[in-house]
C-alpha cells in the first residue's frame, strides 16, 4: 500500500479514538457496517453532550452510592443477543386435514390403499414435487389416520415448504399416537428451529437422537443447543434476580411491620403510664372534654381530664370488670384494635367504618354490655 495512505489511515484511527462521535456521522455508515461485520461494536454517543468524559466522574459515585436493580435488569436483558439466521415468519394457513382419528374404523383394504398413497407420495417427494407429495400424504392420512409415520412424513414436506406451524401440528398428532417414534421429534425440532424457538428445538432434536440416532438431527442439535443453553441461562439469571428482589421486599415488609408494632407498643405503654395503675384506654369516655364529650356509642360519659387520669374515669360502673376480663385485655394489645378504639372515641360516627370487622365489633359489643349501653 501507499505509505501516504497508511499514514492518513493512522491519523484517522487516532482521531476516532479521541472523538468516537466521528463514527456516528451519516457518511461513515459504510465504515460502521464494516466494523460490525467483523464482530465489532460502535459505541453510542450522545451528541448533545459536549463533554461526556467530564460527566462520568460525577455520575459514577452517584450510581455507586445508590444502585437501582430494576434499570440494571432491563439493560442486562437487552444484552441477550441470539443469532436468528434462518428463522422465518410463521405460516398462517388454515389447519390441514388431520383425518377422522377418533371415530374411523380402518379396514385392511384402507390400510393397503394408504400404503399405496404413501409410496406414491415418497416418489413425488424424491422428484421434488412437494405439493403432489403433500396431497398424497393427506389422502393416505384420510384412509389410515391411526398411523403416526404418515403425519411425520407429511410434516417433513411442510418443513421443506417453509410451513413450520403446519409441521408442528402433524408432529403433535404423530407423537400422541406413538410417543416412541423418533421421526416426529426430529421434524418438530426442525420446525421449531425455523420459528426461532431454540429451547423447544433443542429438546425435540435431543429426544429424536435419544430414540433413534440420526446424523441430520444430531448436526442440527449442535447448531441449536448453544442458543438454547444461552436462553436458559439468561432466564435462570433473571429468575434468581426476581427471587432476590422478592426476598428483599419481604424483609422490608417485615421490618416495617415490626417498626409499626414497636411504635404502637410504645404508644400503648405511654398511655398505660398516663392512665394510672389500672391502665386506661385511649380516648375512653370522659377522658377529653367533660362528661360524655368523647363518649363511646352506648357508653356513659364520665368527667375526667385530658390525660385520662381523672378519678371519674375509674369510678365508672363495670370498669374493674373490664380490666379483669382477659379477652378484653388481650384485644386491647392489638394495634389495629387500639387504633380503631381511639378513632371511634374521637368521633363516634366513625364506628360505621368498622362494621365489617368482627374483631373490632366484638370488642365494642363487649364493652357496651359492660356499661349497660346499647351495642354499637
Amino acid at each position: 500500500m501507499d505509505p501516504q495512505k497508511i499514514s492518513e489511515l493512522r491519523v484517522f484511527v487516532q482521531l476516532c479514538k479521541k472523538n468516537p462521535a466521528v463514527l456516528q456521522q451519516p457518511e461513515m455508515k459504510f465504515f460502521r457496517d464494516w466494523i460490525e461485520s467483523l464482530g465489532g461494536r460502535i459505541p453510542l454517543i450522545n451528541n448533545d453532550d459536549d463533554s461526556p468524559k467530564k460527566a462520568k466522574p460525577d455520575q459514577g459515585p452517584q450510581s455507586k452510592f445508590k444502585p437501582e436493580p430494576e434499570p440494571e435488569s432491563e439493560s442486562e436483558e437487552s444484552e441477550l443477543e441470539i443469532d436468528n439466521e434462518g428463522v422465518i415468519a410463521p405460516d398462517t394457513d388454515e389447519p390441514q386435514e388431520m383425518g377422522d382419528f377418533e371415530n374411523i374404523e380402518v379396514t385392511d383394504e384402507m390400510i393397503d390403499q394408504a400404503n399405496e398413497k404413501k409410496m406414491d407420495a415418497m416418489n413425488a417427494l424424491g422428484e421434488g414435487d412437494l405439493q403432489k407429495a403433500l396431497d398424497l400424504f393427506t389422502e393416505a392420512i384420510k384412509l389410515n389416520p391411526c398411523l403416526a409415520i404418515l403425519y411425520a412424513k407429511r410434516a417433513s414436506v411442510f418443513v421443506r415448504m417453509q410451513k413450520p406451524n403446519a409441521a408442528v401440528r402433524d408432529c403433535d398428532r404423530a407423537i400422541s399416537i406413538n410417543p416412541d417414534s423418533a421421526q416426529p421429534y426430529k421434524w418438530r425440532g426442525k420446525a421449531h428451529r425455523l420459528l426461532g424457538r431454540w429451547e423447544e428445538a433443542g429438546r425435540d432434536l435431543a429426544m429424536a437422537c435419544k430414540l433413534d440416532y440420526d446424523e441430520e438431527a444430531s448436526a442440527m442439535l449442535k447448531e441449536v443447543q448453544p442458543r438454547a443453553l444461552k436462553i436458559a441461562e439468561h432466564r435462570r439469571k433473571y429468575e434468581r434476580k426476581r427471587e432476590e428482589k422478592e426476598i428483599r421486599d419481604r424483609r422490608e415488609r417485615v421490618k416495617k411491620a415490626k417498626e409499626e408494632h414497636e411504635r404502637a407498643q410504645r404508644e400503648q405503654d405511654e398511655r398505660t403510664e398516663a392512665g394510672g395503675p389500672h391502665g386506661g384506654f385511649p380516648g375512653f369516655p370522659g377522658f377529653a372534654g367533660g362528661a360524655g364529650a368523647a363518649g363511646f356509642p352506648g357508653f356513659p360519659g364520665a368527667a375526667g381530664t385530658a390525660g385520662g387520669s381523672g378519678a371519674g374515669a375509674f369510678n365508672m360502673p363495670g370498669l374493674n370488670e373490664i380490666f379483669s376480663d382477659p379477652e378484653v385485655l388481650m384485644a386491647m394489645k392489638d394495634p389495629e384494635v387500639m387504633a380503631a378504639f381511639q378513632d371511634v372515641a374521637q368521633n363516634p360516627a366513625n364506628i360505621s367504618k368498622y362494621q365489617g370487622n368482627p374483631k373490632i365489633m366484638n370488642l365494642m359489643g363487649k364493652l357496651s354490655s359492660k356499661f349497660g349501653g346499647a351495642q354499637p
